[in-house]
């Protein structure tokens, strides 16, 4: 009897001690849902955007609301999950740093090899490819990308246009975070010799400053890029849902939807059909 009261009052520590931890989250949840778990609790994503970039992420002439293709789209898959939404503005620069140290939750971009080590990349909700601008009455004097050594090249320090740039022979002139008619205007004054972006990007950005003497390359279409939704590796359950909420926005038609609007019609949620030159040594 005696035996059997011990071995009772065993059970009932043992239960006790258990419910104790399942109540404070400490052993039925693993660290990768506390990431999940942290997010669904305070109801808000936290989003690093840059906020000057047309048509990703930018302020409407006189509108003190952001908007733009990442961010209606980040906004959809936020209303997906549940959650209000917080963007934190910043230059590229500085996103990763930030995704790093928890700052914020969530950023966009497009996947790197050094990034891939560090964070997680959802499904691609925007496909484009690379492309320059150059000033129009001589091409920069560029025709193929090998003459892009010992030109000047605008961008930013860390990206993979600048890479490129770079791995061609170009000089990388950099800017903090600078809004689109800078480094348009720095091309026509000579200051720079070409752009390397985004294709659909800097289709859109001529349209709107067609005083100056530059244009798109005619005959350069080269390295395919994505952009996803990037967090931190240890969030696999926000990335399932982010994903879940991805596929549901492209099967709804609520990406291409989003896309018409803000790229002039046309819908960058799926592949271009186009040759593209892949650049050897460029993720």
């Amino acid at each position: 009897m005696k035996r059997i009261n011990v071995l009772l009052v065993l059970l009932i520590s043992v239960f006790l001690l258990t419910a104790c931890k399942n109540e404070a989250g400490n052993d039925d949840q693993t660290d990768e849902d506390r990431i999940w778990a942290d997010i669904e609790k305070k109801g808000v994503l936290v989003v690093g955007t840059s906020g000057t970039l047309y048509p990703a992420s930018y302020y409407p002439e006189d509108s003190d609301e952001l908007t733009g293709y990442d961010i209606e789209v980040i906004r959809k898959v936020a209303e997906e999950l549940g959650l209000d939404i917080k963007f934190e503005e910043m230059g590229f620069d500085s996103m990763l740093a930030a995704l790093d140290t928890g700052r914020v939750d969530v950023i966009q971009a497009g996947p790197r090899e050094e990034s891939r080590e560090k964070f997680s990349f959802s499904n691609p909700f925007k496909y484009s490819y690379s492309t320059m601008i150059v000033r129009s009455d001589d091409l920069s004097g560029i025709k193929t990308l090998e003459d892009l050594a010992g030109k000047k090249a605008g961008g930013a320090a860390t990206t993979v246009y600048s890479e490129i740039a770079e791995k061609f022979g170009a000089e990388v002139i950099t800017y903090a975070n600078p809004t689109n008619d800078v480094y348009l205007r720095d091309v026509h004054n000579g200051r720079t010799d070409v752009i390397i972006n985004d294709y659909y990007l800097q289709k859109l950005s001529l349209d709107f400053f067609t005083e100056f003497n530059i244009q798109l390359h005619p005959d350069l279409q080269f390295h395919p890029t994505t952009n996803n939704v990037v967090m931190s590796k240890e969030a696999p359950v926000l990335m399932q849902k982010v994903n879940d909420a991805l596929d549901k926005l492209r099967e709804d038609g609520v990406l291409a939807e989003i896309s018409g609007e803000f790229f002039g019609g046309e819908d960058v949620s799926k592949k271009p059909e186009i040759d593209i030159i892949e650049i050897e040594g460029i993720e």
